[in-house]
């Protein structure tokens, strides 16, 4: 069977669990940016934890099933119909052939994932079907009109569920664990304090290569302080930094002392220093922040 893409949204993309382990090649992991979510959509349809599956950004997707078929929609869900019947995300859903699938706009979050029994189909590349939109390895983003082939059925069945109890993308501020970064100490005392007890927010520049972070205000609420717009991240080396590895949750702080979380299609390589590494059990936490969003750092 396939699926005809009428409406992409602002940006879709095929992704499964990335290709890991070759950045000696310069290539980034890819993959789903919620990679709890992409799991939890194959896990619901009895699919192999590898199959591919669609990451939808802010919605706007429809898209017609040309074959019966089975399907769920994961992680920021908006209202979502099936031939304009309302349908419940994180559930293993039926629909017939012609059936159309329109999936809204999230109320919270930014990220949904439809998954399909048997994995959307696509010529791999180093042993994934993830688009990485640094490298432009993988295929292209998905197009109005595309045809998207789906695999056979797996042999699991899938499984008889009633309700998942899924927690819905957090709407106001993100607290994330991370680590202290290699180079943490280049940066001044009042620095690595603002950097953990700042409220940052997301840049609308961001997107599945890095989380760019505005400049920050101090939490309102934080006692004796006034909610006074922090110096940006200042350096106590100013020495230049050869380029060194990097890795998905890496901190970088560019020249003008921005902060940029570097996520799932990064560059293996930076000369920015890294002031902290985000743990990674925090790290899908950054595929569903929308754009003027909070988030907090707290030491892991």
């Amino acid at each position: 069977m396939s699926i005809v893409v009428i409406e992409p949204g602002p940006l879709t993309v095929v992704q499964d669990r990335g290709r890991p382990g070759l950045s000696h090649l310069g290539v980034s992991p890819s993959g789903a940016l919620d990679r709890a979510a992409l799991s939890l959509g194959n896990r619901l349809l009895g699919n192999d934890a590898g199959c591919a599956g669609l990451e939808i950004l802010f919605g706007g997707f429809t898209a017609r099933f040309d074959a019966p078929a089975w399907f769920a929609v994961t992680g920021a869900a908006g209202p979502i119909t099936l031939d304009g019947v309302p349908v419940d995300p994180h559930l293993a859903q039926h629909a017939d052939a012609g059936a159309v699938l329109r999936i809204a706009p999230p109320a919270a979050g930014a990220r949904s994932y439809l998954a399909v029994r048997g994995g959307v189909i696509a010529e791999p590349v180093l042993g994934s079907r993830s688009t990485d939109l640094l490298s432009a390895l993988g295929p292209a983003p998905v197009l109005a009109g595309d045809v998207l082939p789906v695999g056979e059925h797996p042999r699991a069945e899938v499984p008889l569920l009633d309700f998942v109890p899924v927690a819905e993308p957090v709407a106001g501020v993100v607290e994330v664990r991370a680590h202290p970064g290699p180079r943490a100490d280049w940066f001044t005392a009042e620095a690595i304090d603002a950097f953990y007890t700042a409220e940052w927010r997301l840049s609308a520049a961001s997107n599945r290569v890095g989380a760019r972070l505005d400049p920050p205000r101090r939490p309102a609420h934080a006692a004796g302080v006034d909610a006074h717009p922090v110096p940006l991240l200042e350096r106590s080396n100013p020495a230049e930094l050869p380029s060194e590895p990097m890795v998905a949750g890496s901190v970088q702080v560019s020249p003008d002392g921005r902060p940029t979380v570097l996520l799932a299609d990064h560059p293996v390589t930076g000369g920015y220093p890294v002031i902290a590494v985000v743990a990674d059990a925090s790290l899908d936490a950054f595929a569903q922040l929308r754009p003027g969003q909070a988030v907090t750092f707290r030491h892991a």
